[in-house]
């Protein structure tokens, strides 16, 4: 696997930012230029090979700073279908800086045409940014590279990717009203820390907050949902080593059958009709995610320690609310409140000390009586 980030001109980061549209238009010209790249590399790929990729879009900087660009993780060749309903692999040649060179010139002019074509940049701004001093504001870089038998150092890079915005070990409190965040690395005017108030933290994370109904996490090629050879491709992943037997274990504990099992053994019992196969896979896959997030296991009962499964689902109200009054919850919702006006004017404007407010403010004729200007 490759990462691949693409870093654009800080003139076509506001249109990611304020433009949903656009992160998609400039991704797939980004992952086109890099699949294409990738075909011409590997010798054995025939016409129509696709690779595999998970792009990651990130919203922020290091500095907690607004900063759209892009993560994908890229496999290092095509895949293309045997015949025989597998996928076979053509692994790509050793890509040198020419062959990233050549991605990043094609993502410039063809980012711009699109941009052109779609009316977010004029003829001014894409002559300005089509410039080849500094690549024009273009920058992609694809040195980090993970061996297929690392899985370890892939899942590493995986989190690294899709990691949040704020890393709760470095932000820290200076004071009863003042937060400190260090940083990564310095700031141009040499900064290590950031010192910020909670609003004024919360005020820059509330400028990362993805827009709703926006993925963050895309998958393409032959990792796309309805891709063809994705169950080919997918076959053989999953944990190895330690992971996989700490995994075996919690599957064991909260009494999940093994994967090929899942048909014929039921998650839980009701009333004879069988569960489909995609729902017993999905509700094992994530009960097992939950025990490797959170080192817990989620179908286990407190109290006894043994598995749990659902016995029924209850909707008829008065047994609903009997089993209610038995262990003593309330059987009704709390009242709602009528909404209040605005507190200011229950607030106490008598000032702490009157003495004090009579010396600050002396008082002020205002009768309207004519001065004497002689």
């Amino acid at each position: 696997m490759r990462q691949w980030v693409l870093s654009v001109p800080k003139r076509v980061r506001w249109h990611l930012r304020e433009k949903p549209e656009v992160i998609g238009g400039l991704l797939r010209v980004f992952l086109r230029a890099v699949e294409t790249t990738l075909r011409q590399s590997s010798p054995s790929a025939p016409p129509g090979s696709r690779f595999g990729a998970v792009a990651f879009v990130h919203r922020f900087g290091s500095y907690l700073n607004s900063h759209v660009h892009f993560h994908v993780l890229v496999t290092d060749g095509v895949f293309s279908d045997d015949g025989e309903g597998g996928a076979e692999f053509h692994p790509a040649l050793e890509l040198d800086t020419a062959d990233i060179a050549t991605v990043q010139k094609k993502i410039r002019r063809r980012g711009l045409r699109w941009l052109h074509r779609h009316g977010h940049l004029d003829d001014l701004a894409v002559h300005a940014l089509d410039s080849p001093d500094h690549a024009g504001g273009w920058s992609v870089d694809a040195s980090v590279t993970i061996p297929d038998w690392d899985r370890h150092g892939l899942e590493r890079l995986v989190r690294y990717c899709a990691r949040s915005p704020l890393a709760q070990e470095r932000l820290g409190r200076l004071n009863d009203e003042q937060l400190v965040y260090s940083l990564r690395r310095p700031t141009m005017d040499g900064r290590t820390e950031l010192i910020l108030t909670p609003l004024e933290l919360l005020d820059r994370l509330a400028h990362l907050v993805t827009p709703p109904r926006v993925h963050k996490h895309r998958y393409c090629g032959v990792l796309a949902p309805n891709a063809k050879l994705r169950a080919a491709v997918t076959e053989s992943a999953g944990p190895a080593g330690a992971t996989l037997q700490i995994l075996e274990e919690a599957r064991e504990k909260m009494g999940l059958p093994e994967a090929e099992d899942t048909d014929s053994h039921p998650l839980s019992a009701d009333d004879g009709e069988p569960h489909s196969a995609a729902g017993r896979v999905a509700a094992r896959c994530w009960a097992l995610l939950l025990a490797r997030l959170y080192e817990c296991l989620p179908l286990l009962c407190p109290r006894c320690g043994e598995p749990m499964r659902i016995i029924a689902f209850i909707l008829d109200p008065p047994v609903i609310e009997r089993i209610l009054t038995h262990i003593g919850e309330p059987v009704t919702p709390p009242a709602v409140l009528a909404a209040r006006a605005p507190p200011q004017a229950e607030l106490g404007f008598e000032p702490a000390n009157p003495q004090v407010a009579q010396t600050a403010w002396p008082e002020i004729d205002q009768t309207g009586g004519q001065d004497s200007w002689d």
